[in-house]
């Protein structure tokens, strides 16, 4: 009987260390695991993660977070990544797919700031819904001018909203004094300007850049569908209209079958403009060597050009992760993190947002893109005025032309001519024979 006595009360004993043990755990679970969650600085990526854009972002986001945590993080605190699709790039657009998906990273993940390549549409009512929260939001492809313009008309409302990529204006100026060069390499003047629908805003200001600005004699003018796969009735137009130059602005892989088709047809007229998907590394793969003569708007680290002292290093390492070398928007956002919010949030000292905000501001720092990167009152890119003025170090774009399966800079002209790199026509007739 005092044997069972004794069985019962160690019952008992063991029951209460369990019991115990079990509360200390949800304890630990619950205060220092979240503790430490709560101890870390939470990034979100929102883009359309399974397509091009959004997978590189994501890709240059988690580079630079890897990095920085290798070094001991900022301020002592590690990077966490959390990450929402808004299935912007497969053009379903949808509001309430993207602002739901926006929310949850702010409300449920709780994160400190957002990067996101996604545009039109759904980037007003992005920068509506991070100014509710007051959380920092970094677009890194988004072009528009009028994203930052609402920081300039309302800044107590959008001062949450930085660009970390060239806007609209200073892209097509920057085309626009590129083609000056190529008019001084070829004498060309009659221009052509084809769009996939996502640029159908930007085609009547460039169209009027080119004929009132720069004095070119704009022939054709026209937008295609995205998933355009044939693209012989716009190559005749161009023809027929006369076009010595035709000027692409193309985002996606629509521009590999606009070159091949350029290419196999022999089309009397240069192709010089931006065209995504041909840009890449792997532009002439994509393409079969296809893409040879053609120009195209791309930067320093897509290409392999020491812009600035850590243009190749973050190529090298990309390729190092992700077997790839990284696109123009997976730079913008490795750079952000990397570089422009590990900046500011060292000379802020505090992840307060109003604190950071200034810091931000106060931004002066050399990136993989930019010799010096700053930002402008309106949370904008300041971009160089000049594509050609070599003494300016803020960002600046590149021209490049596929050569024998190399990407030879193009403009500014100062490089090229210091390289010794030659502009070359296609080697079938043209106006340039």
């Amino acid at each position: 009987m005092d044997s069972k006595a004794l069985t019962k009360i160690q019952s008992i004993i063991l029951i209460s260390i369990i019991v115990v043990a079990g509360v200390v755990s949800v304890f630990y679970f619950y205060f220092l695991v979240d503790s430490q969650s709560k101890n870390t600085i939470k990034i979100g990526v929102l883009g359309d993660l399974d397509m091009h854009m959004g997978k590189s972002v994501l890709e240059g986001v988690l580079l630079a977070a890897e990095q920085i945590n290798a070094e001991g993080g900022i301020l002592g605190r590690e990077i966490e990544i959390f990450t929402e699709d808004s299935d912007w790039e497969s053009h379903a657009q949808d509001n309430v797919i993207a602002i739901t998906a926006l929310n949850k990273l702010l409300a449920v993940h709780n994160v400190d700031y957002v990067i996101t390549p996604d545009g039109l549409p759904l980037m007003f009512s992005y920068q509506d819904t991070v100014s509710d929260h007051k959380k920092i939001l970094f677009g890194v492809a988004a072009t528009s001018d009028e994203y930052t313009q609402r920081v300039l008309d309302d800044y107590p409302k959008y001062k949450y909203f930085f660009r970390t990529f060239p806007n609209e204006t200073h892209v097509i100026l920057g085309f626009c004094d590129s083609l000056v060069s190529l008019r001084e390499y070829s004498e060309f003047n009659k221009i052509a300007f084809l769009a996939d629908e996502f640029f159908t805003d930007e085609a009547p200001l460039f169209a009027n850049f080119m004929s009132q600005g720069y004095g070119f004699e704009v022939v054709y003018q026209n937008t295609f569908a995205s998933g355009t796969v044939d693209f012989s009735s716009y190559l005749s137009a161009v023809e027929e209209a006369g076009a010595e130059i035709l000027h692409p602005w193309i985002g996606s892989e629509e521009g590999i079958f606009l070159v091949k088709e350029w290419y196999d047809r022999q089309s009397p007229f240069v192709l010089w403009g931006y065209n995504g998907l041909v840009g890449d590394a792997k532009g002439w793969e994509l393409t079969d060597g296809k893409c040879e003569y053609t120009t195209f708007g791309g930067f320093a680290v897509t290409a392999g050009y020491p812009l600035t002292n850590h243009t190749l290093p973050t190529r090298d390492a990309y390729f190092e992760r992700w077997g790839k070398y990284p696109i123009h928007v997976a730079a913008a956002a490795y750079d952000t993190l990397r570089f422009i919010l590990f900046d500011a949030l060292e000379r802020a000292q505090t992840t307060d947002t109003e604190t950071v905000i200034s810091a931000l501001e106060q931004t002066s720092i050399e990136t993989a893109l930019a010799r010096d990167f700053v930002f402008t009152k309106s949370h904008d890119v300041m971009g160089s005025t000049n594509i050609n003025n070599p003494d300016e170090d803020y960002m600046v774009g590149m021209m490049f032309q596929w050569q024998n399966g190399k990407q030879v800079p193009m403009t500014p002209r100062k490089i090229k001519d210091e390289i010794g790199a030659t502009y070359m026509f296609p080697d079938w007739s043209g106006p340039w024979d």
